[in-house]
């Protein structure tokens, strides 16, 4: 469903991403790997129109959008929760799903929704997103981005800075969602059990390019542990 091809991104003069292709599946989860500074979050953020492609293309059930603006991108069934459990931090636990919820006809029942998901978000509901915990706050955000009713979730990172607890029950929401067969999921992990237990695909980025990639799932872990060199 998601698909990059050769794609170039250069800050300035500076070229991040040399021709990296990758494709994600509309039914399952793709993982993608690397070291920090490997360009992982440079890759995302052109995916979703937030820097420009230099050369190459993105293209998105079938359609070519790398000219595309962001929100169009999501209007088409992109969404992108990115590095750092991003919130409205002054904004209640309710108020930030209701910010995205607004203008959506079924914005009430996208609502419960998730919080049939996320349960754990129901007691915190009128309390600002800036008091929650990182893990509190990471299941928002991918609440937040799930309410736009998205065919493709794009996670950066979304067990940084989590305890365990909080890891299993994060994996276990994108593994059911990406099961439904509704959902494909493109998530940038360095926890490799967490990305490769349940993942179709892997890509091992360094450097700005892909020095690895084969199917997932565990058995797999040591080859990437070698690719990555840890």
């Amino acid at each position: 469903m998601l698909e990059l091809v050769d794609v170039r991104v250069a800050y300035g003069r500076t070229e991040i991403i040399h021709g990296v292709s990758l494709d994600v599946p509309q039914d399952g989860v793709v993982a993608v790997m690397g070291h920090n500074g490997a360009g992982k979050t440079t890759l995302l953020r052109a995916a979703v129109g937030l820097l420009p492609v230099t050369r190459g293309k993105i293209l998105f059930d079938g359609e070519d959008i790398t000219g595309l603006r962001p929100a169009a991108r999501v209007a088409r069934g992109l969404a992108y929760v990115p590095q750092g459990q991003q919130s409205f931090g002054q904004l209640t636990c309710s108020e930030n799903l209701q910010v995205v919820a607004d203008g959506r006809r079924n914005g009430r029942n996208l609502i419960a929704n998730m919080l049939d998901l996320f349960p754990a978000l129901v007691p915190l509901l009128d309390r600002r997103a800036g008091l929650l915990s990182g893990g509190q706050r990471q299941q928002l955000a991918i609440a937040r981005a799930l309410i736009t009713e998205p065919r493709m979730l794009i996670l950066d990172e979304p067990t940084e800075g989590i305890q365990p607890s909080v890891v299993a029950e994060i994996e276990n929401t994108i593994v059911e969602l990406s099961r439904s067969g509704d959902l494909g999921v493109l998530l940038v992990e360095q926890h490799i059990g967490f990305a490769l237990d349940n993942a179709l695909r892997y890509y091992v980025v360094e450097s700005g390019r892909v020095t690895s990639t084969g199917a997932g799932g565990t058995e797999a872990a040591r080859t990437v542990r070698e690719a990555m060199a840890i």
